[in-house]
């Protein structure tokens, strides 16, 4: 009975077979993913990540081309700003999240340039540059203008630079970062040298028979306030752009011209015809050899120079009146109405028809401003000239004060034709009646004494 009941025992159980071997194989696939899993752990690379431990910016700055300027200068300042800044010690190692920033790069970088003890004056705003990595330059532009008597040297200008870095980033965890960033006021000196030069400073302004259509003098005291000791100087005056004052004698040789040394100099300018009264400018300059032995300008200084009206005239009719046919003489005043003296005045009258004349020319001498002068002139009229008012051309020649000859503006002289003479218009009506009641009257005697008069 036993052994019956272990054979049955001993006998497979239908369907048992087949969840066996399922579970088997079930067992085989754990433990192939799971070898899997771990060679593939063992061969796949493991990124890293980049941690810097030390490092920050480190800027400087200077001028782009020259630095060197003159007294009165007016331009674009352009300061390259670069930076040298290293990471010192960098870890690349698995697990490390890289910063977004580097600690060597300057973020937000702000420019101002200071004046400081230098003779100028800066035009411009803070320059805004952005972010300045390592190994790169950028440009911020100032707009300055060195004083008109800046003295001449060597200044330090003041660059004051403002901008943040990344001083630290901690990792916390594996996947954040936490930036702590520092703040950067500091200041970089940049030099600048001021060249020396002969500034010119003109402290008086005459002027001598100066008037529009003439040529006068020019009296200047011209005074050297720059740093530099001019030599073989010359003071030259030039033409202000369209100002009717044209030198035609501007210049003044002076030959050593020390700092702080006053020259009295005397030009020759011709002024336009068309000018007014009132001031003009005049260019003030001087070309001499300087410090380095080179011949150059001094900058411009500009002055005012008046200038008076115009050499003027008019006429007036005196006697005037003329007839057909007749030789006459015609009188006229002419009067100077301008602003300076004219010498050895002459006047001049145009005969046109139907006028003639061998006589056109009167000398009327030096005539200062308001001065009268009266001039006959001999005519000859057409007896066929119609009776009416006509105007004969004239005109004044005359000299300046430096015994330049010119012509005055055209002139009008009036003279009137009348009708021939007559005893109608010597008697007059009245006068002709007169005559004809005294007629009347002898003709009246004489009729009656022959009547009744006895015999």
């Amino acid at each position: 009975m036993s052994e019956l009941r272990e054979e049955k025992m001993q006998k497979p159980v239908p369907g048992a077979t087949s969840i066996q071997a399922r579970e088997r194989m079930r067992g085989y696939l754990y433990v192939c993913l799971a070898a899997l899993a771990v060679i593939t752990l063992a061969i796949a690379p493991v990124s890293a990540g980049t941690k810097v431990m030390a490092g920050s910016p480190q800027l400087d700055a200077h001028i782009a081309s020259t630095n060197e300027f003159s007294p009165g200068d007016d331009v674009n300042l352009q300061v390259v700003i670069g930076n040298t800044g290293l990471n010192q010690f960098m870890i690349v190692e698995s697990g490390y999240i890289t910063p977004v920033d580097l600690s060597n790069t300057a973020k937000q970088l702000t420019a101002t340039l200071d004046a400081g003890d230098a003779p100028l004056v800066v035009k411009a705003d803070p320059q805004i540059m952005g972010d300045l990595p390592a190994s790169a330059t950028a440009t911020a532009i100032f707009h300055i203008t060195v004083n008109k008597y800046a003295a001449a040297g060597t200044y330090q200008l003041p660059v004051i630079l403002n901008y943040t870095y990344l001083y630290q980033a901690n990792q916390e965890g594996d996947e954040t970062l936490n930036y702590q960033y520092k703040t950067v006021n500091e200041t970089i000196s940049i030099p600048i040298t001021i060249k020396p030069e002969v500034q010119v400073a003109v402290s008086n302004v005459e002027a001598e028979n100066l008037n529009a259509g003439i040529e006068g003098y020019v009296f200047l005291t011209v005074k050297n306030v720059g740093s530099d000791n001019g030599q073989n100087a010359v003071i030259r005056i030039q033409q202000n752009g369209q100002s009717p004052i044209v030198p035609t004698d501007g210049s003044f040789y002076v030959g050593d011209y020390p700092i702080g040394s006053t020259v009295n100099c005397t030009f020759r300018a011709q002024i336009s015809s068309d000018a007014q009264q009132k001031t003009y400018p005049l260019d003030v300059l001087v070309y001499y050899k300087n410090y380095e032995g080179d011949y150059v300008d001094s900058p411009i200084e500009t002055v005012g120079v008046p200038v008076n009206k115009k050499v003027d005239f008019s006429v007036t009719p005196v006697a005037a009146n003329v007839t057909s046919g007749a030789n006459a003489v015609i009188t006229y005043q002419f009067q100077n109405t301008g602003g300076t003296t004219a010498y050895n005045a002459a006047a001049r009258i145009s005969a046109i028809d139907p006028f003639t004349s061998n006589d056109d020319t009167a000398f009327l001498g030096t005539m200062a401003p308001g001065d009268i002068r009266t001039a006959s002139f001999d005519v000859s009229i057409d007896p066929t000239a119609t009776v009416k008012q006509y105007g004969l051309d004239a005109e004044v020649i005359y000299r300046d004060s430096l015994d330049n000859q010119f012509t005055s503006d055209p002139l009008k002289a009036n003279v009137e034709v009348v009708p021939t003479k007559s005893v109608m218009n010597l008697l007059g009506i009245p006068g002709l009646v007169a005559i004809l009641l005294v007629v009347l009257a002898i003709a009246g005697y004489v009729v009656y004494v022959k009547r009744f008069k006895p015999r």
